[in-house]
């Protein structure tokens, strides 16, 4: 992230870090791993999430570096307001839509945005703070790498059978959760 952060918008400089995540699944026999996933993305947030320049619509340029478009920028509120809604959505319909219940939940793994997006959305699907995985304190908002991040540190106290529900947010907007069975213990 910090190839596009603008470190003169301490709006956002002070927000993002740069990390890297993967995650290998490997095929069981035992129906563990990932259960479900709601994706989704509308278009309505390309104004307060964004990069103005460097695609198609508006390719990079001398006039576009200097005019600092190749920056992310964000209107935090907004963000705020439709992350929070969002992954909290998206985390309820997951689990109702597998015949779960909040208590059914062992992990939210949330996208981290902020913590008062990770607190707002746990209060939304109602599971307490000592069930959700929470390092942005650490490392800031590492984007795509958060959630592979939370499962690296978490992982000691993962358990077989484990549900995580994952939450996520991005540009644009993109959100979108994904219920998982932990497939072994630490």
């Amino acid at each position: 992230m910090s190839s596009i952060i603008d470190y003169e918008d301490r709006a956002t400089c002070i927000i993002f870090g740069d990390a890297a995540g993967a995650v290998l699944f490997e095929p069981n026999e035992e129906g563990y791993g990932v259960q479900d996933e709601i994706l989704r993305t509308d278009g309505i947030g390309r104004e307060f999430l964004k990069i103005e320049a460097g695609g198609s619509i508006l390719p990079a340029s001398h006039e576009t570096v200097e005019n600092k478009q190749h920056y992310v920028f964000q209107d935090g509120k907004s963000v705020f307001k439709y992350a929070v809604s969002s992954m909290a959505d998206v985390a309820e319909q997951v689990v109702q839509r597998n015949g779960l219940s909040n208590d059914d939940i062992d992990w939210l793994v949330p996208h981290q945005a902020n913590k008062r997006i990770i607190d707002a959305t746990a209060r939304r699907v109602e599971l307490p703070q000592e069930k959700v995985m929470m390092n942005i304190h650490k490392y800031g908002n590492t984007t795509s790498a958060t959630l592979p991040l939370c499962l690296y540190e978490y992982e000691s106290q993962l358990k077989k059978g484990d549900h995580l529900v994952f939450a996520a947010f991005g540009g644009g907007f993109t959100w979108g959760s994904v219920l998982l069975t932990w497939a072994y213990d630490s």
